[in-house]
């Protein structure tokens, strides 16, 4: 299917407007939950920093224009609510914007209101390159304003300190129109050019997001409505490598959650797998580049952090066997034998320092370290055995055999499957009632249910689950079922919240999990129904961090990757099913 050239139209309150490979957005989010009256110039470097104040001006008087936004993957424009004037801005690379005007100025300002030692942005005249420089304590970057046409009509703090506007205001020439560019950089570099027409960069920019979502959603039609909005939100929350993220990198969102979680991560490998292999190669390995001494991934990674204070579930091994068969071409040996380390050491980890002495099943520390940081399967205790993570590790144990055996080092492979083996037997011996997963406090014994669904992640054992298991799991699920999807409480529980993050909402990657294993387990229609659900959620509500699952209504953060790439994960599914 060849693609609209100029891509899905969306709100920029939603989603940020950006370009694959840059650290920095167009948004009017400066914050977690914050919302500017204006659009601002967003850096992800060193955290989340709104830098520059992007307001449209009336060319004549110099103050605010009344203007609407509209937004496409290759164009942001601000037009003049009475059709008199328009400012436009495409990226010309991943660090700079041009903006173009007709019948409107623009006044770019600090975002920051003082000037300390410590923080905020410094704005002077730089002679050498004739432009004007913001240079921001907070993203350790440097953000230069050249004119190309027309002209910078008036400054305000310039080499000033202290409190204090500190911008620029940019007029039209003599034709009524002018362009400037915008620049993201370190120190220094070579005095802004052109690389061409505006018109031109406009192009080009359509044409790159249209070449991805070609790449990564050749199969889109009119019954898969939201995959180049899906391709557009992973895309334009791509970063090129910088600081302590060493290979391009997905990044959860360009609002907020600007990081890349050390489970979030396989899920965007999955969806770029067929269509863009390397860059899902790099998704799976990113955060295995900061795996510590004892083999555990760290929870999260971004330009200039990376934390190790929780872990995430080990999904891993289960991601890789799924990402191996949707890759175009096979991987490898070293390709093989460099994931079978990575993911050997960090099976290690939970079968070491992550089982208490004679015991057989793993723990979790905290609800954080399954990535359910708050579900109700953690109210009693914390420091718990549960079944979802056992089941996880058993697959994880399956996926290294199979790598095993490729290496030829069938010694390995056997270990590995007595391993699984032995340990899908703890779970079902100590955890299953016979209708139900316990969870255990590895410090007191007791065991407890919930309504939680992560009590029924063990479905996704799929064809490793005995079939009555798999019958009674399959059951429980369909309790969890809204119009919308999966709810990730029982909505009759007393504990559901409505916006409860993993107390109620619908999450994609416990959708995903749950519709592979009900599907590799023979329950085919359950698993058709719950992703037709969440696909007609997306496709209504976007792709937000979670769902209300009675209302359907997106929550937190709007513009998330792995919704993102859930939906493009079920919808290609989806689409090679009926079209056997």
């Amino acid at each position: 299917m060849t693609a609209a050239r100029t891509g899905p139209a969306f709100s920029v309150h939603d989603i940020p407007f950006s370009t694959s490979g840059s650290w920095f957005d167009i948004s009017p989010v400066v914050a977690e939950n914050m919302y500017a009256g204006d659009l601002h110039l967003v850096s992800h470097q060193n955290g989340m920093h709104a830098v520059l104040r992007l307001v449209p001006l009336r060319a004549a008087r110099g103050d605010r224009a009344r203007t609407r936004v509209e937004a496409t993957p290759g164009l942001l424009s601000w037009i003049d609510i009475g059709e008199r004037g328009r400012v436009d801005l495409v990226y010309e690379s991943p660090d700079t914007v041009r903006l173009r005007g007709s019948g409107l100025g623009i006044g770019i300002s600090a975002a920051a209101p003082a000037l300390t030692p410590f923080s905020g942005t410094y704005f002077f005249h730089d002679p050498a390159a004739d432009a004007y420089v913001f240079t921001s304590y907070e993203t350790g970057r440097r953000y230069r304003v050249t004119a190309v046409s027309g002209a910078i009509a008036e400054t305000a703090g310039a080499q000033a300190l202290g409190g204090g506007e500190r911008g620029l205001t940019v007029v039209a020439g003599k034709n009524g129109a002018w362009e400037i560019a915008i620049e993201e950089f370190d120190a220094a570099r070579p005095p802004y050019a052109p690389s061409g027409t505006f018109d031109d960069t406009v192009a080009s920019a359509r044409c790159a997001f249209a070449d991805f979502a070609d790449a990564v959603a050749p199969w889109r039609s009119s019954a898969t409505p939201a995959a180049e909005l899906a391709a557009y939100v992973v895309w334009s929350a791509t970063v090129r490598p910088t600081g302590l993220v060493g290979r391009p990198a997905v990044l959860m969102s360009k609002h907020w959650m600007d990081k890349v979680w050390s489970w979030d991560h396989c899920f965007n490998a999955l969806a770029l797998a067929p269509g863009c292999p390397g860059l899902a190669l790099d998704q799976y390995h990113l955060p295995f580049d900061h795996q510590d001494g004892s083999g555990a991934l760290p929870d999260s990674v971004t330009h200039s952090e990376v934390l190790y204070n929780f872990v995430k579930p080990p999904i891993h091994g289960w991601a890789f066997g799924r990402l191996r068969r949707l890759l175009p071409t096979p991987l490898n040996r070293d390709e093989i034998a460099s994931v079978y380390g990575r993911l050997g050491r960090w099976t290690d980890f939970w079968l070491t320092a992550r089982r208490a002495p004679d015991t057989q099943l793993p723990y979790y520390q905290h609800g954080n370290d399954s990535g359910w940081d708050n579900a109700t399967t953690f109210d009693p205790e914390r420091v718990i055995a549960t079944a979802d993570l056992a089941a996880f590790l058993v697959l994880q144990l399956h996926e290294l055999a199979f790598l095993a055996d490729q290496l030829d080092m069938s010694d390995e492979a056997l270990r590995w499957t007595k391993t699984a083996e032995e340990l899908q037997t703890a779970l079902l011996d100590q955890l299953w009632t016979g209708d139900r997963f316990l969870a255990r406090s590895v410090v007191t014994g007791n065991s407890w249910s919930s309504g939680s669904l992560l009590d029924l992640m063990p479905i996704v054992l799929g064809e490793h689950l005995p079939a009555d298991v798999g019958g009674v799991l399959a059951d429980r699920v369909k309790a969890h079922l809204t119009p919308y999807g999966l709810a990730t409480e029982v909505t009759t529980s007393p504990h559901y919240l409505a916006d409860g993050y993993w107390r109620g909402p619908i999450w994609a990657p416990a959708t995903v999990l749950v519709e592979d294993g009900l599907r590799r387990a023979g329950h085919h229609e359950l698993a058709d129904g719950i992703s037709a659900r969440f696909r007609a959620l997306c496709e209504t509500h976007g792709f937000a961090e979670n769902f209300d699952a009675v209302a359907g209504t997106g929550l937190r953060d709007r513009a998330y990757t792995w919704t993102a790439s859930s939906y493009l994960l079920l919808a290609e599914a989806h689409a090679r099913r009926v079209s056997r």
